[in-house]
Formats: C-alpha cells, structure tokens, sequence
C-alpha cells in the first residue's frame, strides 16, 4: 500500500517547519518545505534585481530555476540551479518577500508543479499554506497548525536571533498580522483550513506534543485504510 502524503497547512511562525521536518524524520517519510521554494524565488528575484512591480519577470525568471532539495549531513538545504540557498532564504528580507512573491499566479503554478511532482509517489510530508486545499486536496493527511500571532512573533524573533540576526517582536508581530491577511485574502489559493484538516492549536503545546498529535493523526488514518482495502 503506497505511503501517504501528510499535509501540514498553517500561517506563519505556526511551527510547520520544525514539526513537518521531525515527523518525516520518525516516519521515514521525505520533507518538503514549500515556503523554502518560495523564499528562495524571492531571494534569486533580489539577486538579479527584479522588483515586485515586475511580476511577469519574476514568473519568467520562476520559470527557469532548478529548485530542489538536498540532505547534508541529515540537514535539508534548498538549492537553486546548484547554489546553496538554505542560508540567504531565512534573512528578513527574505521572509518579507516570500509572501508577495507567493501570490503571483505564475509563481504559484510554476511551484506548484514542481511540488506536485515531488509528492507524487506519497511518503511525503509538505507543509506550507494551500497543501490540503490545493496542492495536494486528496492527501490522505491533513493537519492545520495555528498559534497566536504574539507567540509565532516570539517563536520567529528566536529563530532570528539563533541566526545572529536583530529582530523587534514588535514589528515581527505586525509583520506576522500583516501577512496573515494578505496569505488569507488572495485570489489564489489563499490560506484557510481545508475541511477535512485537523485544526491543531500550538500555543502551549512542546514541539514534540505536536509531532505525537499528528503521527497519531497519521496511524489511525492508516488503521482506517488498511480497514476499508
């Protein structure tokens, strides 16, 4: 029976990256960071000199990128056309970008297709904001993961600073807040929980409170397969 792709949706800071990266990791199953490849078409957007007012040439330039992802040292990194971007994606420029970048049509189909193949033979576990919704709608797992906006602003400010990078929790707040409307609001694929997703509240949960929630989610699916075949 072919393994199942678990799909872990939520908006930022909700803790998809670290949770989806350590249930892979117990599972067997490959991780995929979606947000990473967006981050990343941002980051070659900057580095050729392409603004936001150019949509079409970030789709161009979306178009021709050889994105994917390599285990080093049991560490996942992102590369693009060959380049280790793992670093330069987690800069706040960076995150700032990502969003915008995200909701260009073209952007999101190149993605998404690239996404979709990388998920096609199950076994997976993609987290981003429209997995269950639209990249993967049939995946057999679907958790939602949200946390309040002033715990995700403290979460990312560590994760900054982890990084050596200054960061006010304030605007980091704002930032978040900001984001979360424009994710939620546009045309496509927004971010929303998926009807059949199993909406998971971090704020006072550990990280491995999560993880245990969600392959419990993932056994019993299983035990419910294996029932009905």
């Amino acid at each position: 029976m072919p393994r199942p792709i678990i799909a872990i949706d939520g908006p930022a800071g909700s803790g998809k990256s670290t949770i989806a990266r350590i249930v892979a990791e117990r599972l067997g199953h490959i991780y995929i960071d979606t947000g990473a490849m967006y981050r990343a078409v941002a980051v070659m957007s900057l580095e050729a000199g392409i603004s936001l007012d150019e949509p079409d040439r970030i789709v161009e330039l979306a178009n021709k990128l050889d994105i994917h992802f390599k285990k080093v040292n049991s560490i996942q990194h992102i590369l693009v056309d060959g380049c280790d971007v793992s670093e330069a994606i987690r800069t706040p420029e960076a995150t700032r970008l990502s969003s915008p970048v995200s909701a260009i049509p073209g952007v999101r189909h190149r993605l998404v297709e690239l996404q979709r193949k990388m998920g096609a033979g199950g076994g997976v576990v993609m987290e981003g904001r429209d997995i269950g919704t639209y990249v993967f709608p049939d995946a057999e797992v679907k958790v939602f993961l949200t946390a309040s906006p002033e715990e995700r602003a403290r979460r990312r400010v560590k994760d900054f600073e982890a990084a050596g990078i200054h960061a006010d929790v304030e605007k980091v707040a704002a930032d978040i807040r900001e984001r979360d409307e424009r994710d939620s609001t546009r045309d496509m694929a927004p971010l929303c929980q998926a009807d059949d997703a199993v909406l998971i509240n971090t704020d006072n949960m550990s990280i491995e409170e999560v993880a245990d929630a969600i392959i419990e989610i993932h056994n019993q699916t299983l035990k419910i397969v294996r029932k009905d075949s």
